[in-house]
């Protein structure tokens, strides 16, 4: 279910808001793809006390561990993606504004937890 969300424009990458996006978050894994490999997004959750399940990008001189078995929840995320891109408008970007957009991906977030779609 999503907690959190964050809206960038179409040319930032995800992973520069990763930190701000985990912040304050008290779970104990962080769990995410090779694209959120970062020195920073590691570091920010060494300091929360987060186990780091992230692979190591290819271009890593040293490859970081990861436990394997508990990666394998990961689809759970992008499960949560597609529930909410079976929504047209979300799917589209079909809003003209982000306040629009963002009230449409909150609705959707609101009737995932609820349970109505």
């Amino acid at each position: 279910m999503p907690i959190r969300v964050f809206v960038t424009a179409g040319t930032t990458a995800d992973c520069t808001k990763a930190s701000a996006l985990i912040e304050g978050m008290e779970t104990q894994c962080l769990l995410a793809d090779r694209g959120y490999d970062t020195d920073a997004i590691v570091e920010k959750a060494k300091e929360m006390r987060m186990q780091v399940v992230i692979p190591s990008g290819k271009n890593r001189k040293e490859q970081r561990k990861y436990d394997k078995h508990l990666y394998r929840h990961r689809h759970r995320v992008e499960n949560a993606f597609l529930h909410l891109k079976r929504w047209r408008g979300i799917a589209t970007r079909y809003a003209k504004n982000v306040a629009s957009f963002v009230a449409a991906v909150q609705i959707q977030c609101i009737a995932l937890w609820a349970k109505i779609s």
